[in-house]
């Protein structure tokens, strides 16, 4: 019964993953058709270009900013929606529909909106403030795609918040009020840890999809201002389809996906210290 299953990742999954590892370890010119052995040179190579650790820069700075506001978003609609006030389904379909939307056509309107004459900048002159061309300048560039992603994406985490928040039962938070707990401290005391599978399911949910990212910067900055916005992922497609070195991309996708598994394991072995009612 799950042989069918277990056929799919091999050929899809860990033989891709096999043959990644191999071409990382070779000079693969395909103007020329060329594949040399060339053992751990493009990992030494790797590790001696500057632009390698500005995209790692890049990619820590963007997964950090999303990670951050995209739970605290999501989870602050969360909470306002669990309160079952008039207007919650409008609300909850408005904040949902980006999810749904194709990523690319999302990006593209925003691109338009974050234009030196952009929307966005239109809205600001309204009240006396002067908006940057925030996709051409370094200090705004990694914000604006940070806030464009985070809100594409924010939908799905509030509905799984929600549903979490849905299950903490009703007995609990009154027993606490009773007690004298505050409403923030019911938050943290009870809320907080009852959610908290939910919330390390969010969070490595996240945290993968932060450093995956590559339509937003391929259509927003393509890569700029300078290596601003270069991440991980956009490095990897500039070695391999611009510049044509396969075997070098190969090896930035290797460590890719050692640093997604580190972060992964990570996240999975702190489970049983954050994570309660865990079996």
């Amino acid at each position: 019964m799950v042989s069918p299953q277990l056929l799919g990742s091999a050929l899809f999954v860990v033989g891709p993953l096999c043959a990644v590892a191999w071409y990382s370890l070779h000079d693969w010119q395909v103007l020329s058709g060329t594949f040399t052995f060339v053992g751990a040179d493009n990992y030494d190579r790797l590790l001696a270009d500057p632009a390698f650790r500005s995209s790692l820069r890049a990619t820590a700075l963007f997964s950090t900013g999303l990670v951050a506001l995209n739970i605290s978003l999501a989870l602050a609609l969360a909470v306002m929606l669990d309160q079952r006030l008039r207007g919650t389904v409008v609300f909850r379909t408005i904040f949902f529909s980006p999810v749904v939307v194709t990523l690319v056509a999302w990006t593209i309107v925003w691109g338009f909106l974050l234009q030196a004459d952009g929307g966005v900048n239109q809205m600001l002159s309204l009240v006396g403030v002067e908006g940057p061309n925030w996709l051409r300048r370094g200090d705004t560039a990694m914000v604006a795609v940070i806030v464009v992603q985070a809100l594409k994406n924010v939908g799905l985490n509030m509905i799984l918040f929600l549903a979490a928040l849905q299950g903490v039962p009703e007995e609990l938070k009154e027993a606490a009020r009773m007690d004298g707990a505050t409403s923030q401290r019911v938050f943290r005391s009870i809320i907080l840890p009852l959610i908290s599978p939910t919330l390390l399911l969010v969070s490595v949910i996240t945290i993968v999809g932060s450093l995956q990212v590559f339509a937003q910067i391929a259509v927003l900055t393509q890569g700029g201002p300078g290596t601003s916005t270069t991440v991980l992922v956009y490095y990897l497609y500039q070695q391999a389809f611009q510049f044509k070195e396969f075997g070098f991309a190969s090896a930035v996708a290797v460590v890719l996906f050692v640093v997604v598994l580190a972060l992964t394991l990570l996240q999975w072995s702190l489970r049983r210290r954050f994570v309660f009612h865990e079996v």
